[in-house]
């Protein structure tokens, strides 16, 4: 070869960088043997008289704050044995273990010192697991403790979570041992929010009672600034006049300053909590479109919103949340969660359906049982369960029933912390605790077998009716034993589809069908009836707007709706006839 082709073909040739993944690996895997084996060991950290033999370099490649401790001139970077205050002894030992081995441990009995240890010692990794740890676990039981702990240390996405958490169950979390212990600015932040679901200012001043009197030598002092955030002008002058009676203030020595508050405090024009103008509402889809219907037909309510997804199933889960699954792919369903401020829904995730045959497609339910979402799909002779987390947005597979087939009629519905499924000829119950199914064993299932075309729970009770409203039937489940309803007498409507659902307590239906001696074209209506159970018959509510809403299968969730919120963004609103 030429000099000149030599000397081009090297200058072609480019240098490049090589990454050994393993030894990547390996490295970590590596120090963590050695600080097992204790060798190498150069720095002896003591922690409430707990010695931990360590490596400098380790530590400080780890940790800014030890860096800093050993690559300066501090006193420390010259010790052999280094005292560390502020620290618990056991989450040091857990910090130690994520340093050297990079995998961390959290449970929700540690994780506020351990949060605590990391904001000391600047490990961002651990301190925003933390975080998000204690954000995925705000409940009723753990959002005042989480709330005053976020507080203290100003971690802004748990302290938020916690705060949405209080707002939605303050009924529920102010008759709590826990929120008498908040401090007073924690106090008066959370009952100056609007999103305070309450349906009257009593109970926020019945809240603000329990809390002074849990302490009241210490917090009586406190009442004059608490009360200024109490909204009287939405009392009314009877609890006024009873508020100014109570013996908190009526016996204070300071209670003419009291009084001046509250007279000062009931002439500002303060908003209505958002829990005050709330409603039980059903929601319908459509059939055809992405709009969907809100509904309470007992109070002539019917608000339409076009949402960018078609549902065809929904729940409501026990803190109000709203779910339902959304035609993605003919392979795929979507979950998506409503966001009742913003009157939208936001993605979670996707779970796969059972491919459609060419006669048939699936049945589809979305149920709630203590918390926990479960995903229902049919289509004979296959049965398909699947479990959310929530935390990890992944759906796991559950156990399915051995049946007996004929599958093309089925009915789930989610009652007592159990899913029934009914079939034709048998009843299946689910057990999420044991993830089994097992067969009810009634004898007389047989004989009310065709009235099981549709079913909704109230309590412990299963109420069934056959496709043509005639019979309502009700299932015990406590009691394993049936017993009858009278049912509707035929007006001058004929019915396709039946769907049922609860509003209020009381169960209500919507028939798909026909009005009788009208032309093709015209003769499809969609009735809303109530059971009247006192009377024990069906009477007819109203029409439902202009529309065709699905009513083939489906479940209405029904949810407590903010009206306030639900009525924003082109949301058009009226009664059945003006809608």
């Amino acid at each position: 070869m030429a000099a000149a082709d030599q000397e081009s073909h090297v200058s072609a040739v480019r240098p490049r960088s090589y990454q050994d993944e393993s030894y990547l690996q390996g490295f970590l895997g590596t120090v963590g043997d050695l600080q097992k084996a204790g060798v190498l060991q150069d720095v002896v950290l003591e922690v409430e008289g707990r010695r931990f033999a360590c490596h400098r370099l380790v530590l400080s490649a780890a940790s800014p704050y030890f860096r800093a401790m050993f690559t300066s001139d501090m006193a420390e970077s010259r010790q052999k044995t280094v005292d560390l205050q502020g620290l618990d002894a056991g989450m040091f030992r857990e910090i130690l273990s994520y340093i050297y081995s990079g995998t961390l441990h959290v449970t929700l009995d540690k994780v506020q010192p351990l949060y605590q240890a990391a904001d000391l010692l600047q490990l961002d990794y651990v301190r925003d697991t933390c975080s998000s740890y204690m954000a995925m676990n705000v409940e009723h039981s753990t959002c005042v403790d989480l709330y005053k702990f976020a507080d203290v240390f100003s971690v802004d996405s748990v302290r938020k979570a916690c705060l949405e958490c209080i707002n939605r169950n303050f009924v529920e979390v102010a008759s709590s041992e826990e929120f008498c212990s908040l401090g007073v600015n924690q106090l008066t932040e959370i009952i100056s929010h609007d999103e305070l679901d309450v349906k009257e200012e009593t109970t926020v001043w019945e809240a603000v009672v329990r809390w002074v009197q849990h302490s009241r030598e210490d917090r009586l002092h406190h009442l004059p600034t608490i009360l200024s955030h109490i909204r009287f002008n939405l009392l009314t002058p009877y609890n006024m006049v009873a508020i100014l009676d109570h013996p908190l203030i009526r016996e204070d020595p300071g209670r003419s300053a009291i009084r001046n508050v509250v007279k000062e405090a009931s002439n500002v024009n303060m908003n209505r909590r958002i829990g005050m103008d709330t409603l039980e509402m059903a929601l319908i889809f459509s059939e055809s479109t992405k709009e969907m219907l809100w509904m309470n037909p007992g109070e002539g309510k019917y608000i339409r919103c076009q949402y960018n997804i078609s549902a065809v199933a929904g729940t409501v889960t026990s803190d109000n949340d709203i779910y339902v699954l959304s035609e993605e792919s003919s392979k795929k369903h979507a979950l998506f969660k409503y966001n009742h401020v913003k009157n939208s829904w936001e993605r979670k995730s996707s779970v796969r359906r059972l491919d459609p045959t060419d006669i048939s497609i699936p049945t589809d339910y979305l149920m709630e049982i203590d918390g926990q979402l479960f995903y229902l799909t049919v289509l004979d002779p296959n049965v398909v369960l699947k479990k959310y987390n929530q935390h990890t947005n992944k759906w796991h597979s559950c156990s399915t029933p051995q049946h007996d087939g004929w599958l093309e009629w089925t009915v789930a519905v989610s009652c007592n912390q159990y899913i029934y499924l009914f079939t034709p000829i048998e009843i299946h119950c689910y057990d999420p605790r044991e993830n089994h199914w097992y067969k009810k064993t009634q004898s007389d299932y047989s004989e009310r077998s065709y009235y099981t075309d549709n079913a909704a729970a109230i309590g412990t009770e299963i109420f069934c009716t056959d496709s043509d409203l005639d019979k309502t039937w009700v299932y015990d489940t406590e009691a394993d034993s049936w017993h009858e309803f009278p049912g509707w007498l035929k007006a001058d409507i004929g019915i396709d589809y039946i769907t049922l659902f609860v509003i209020q307590n009381t169960l209500h239906a919507v028939a798909d069908g026909w009005m009788e001696g009208t032309s093709a074209e015209s003769r499809k209506v969609q009735r809303v009836f109530v059971y009247d159970r006192s009377e024990r018959v069906w009477r007819e509510l109203s029409f439902l707007p202009n529309g065709r809403w699905y009513m083939n299968d489906p479940m209405f969730p029904v949810a407590r709706m903010y009206l306030p919120y639900l009525n924003t963004q082109g949301a058009a609103t009226g009664s059945a006839n003006d809608v």
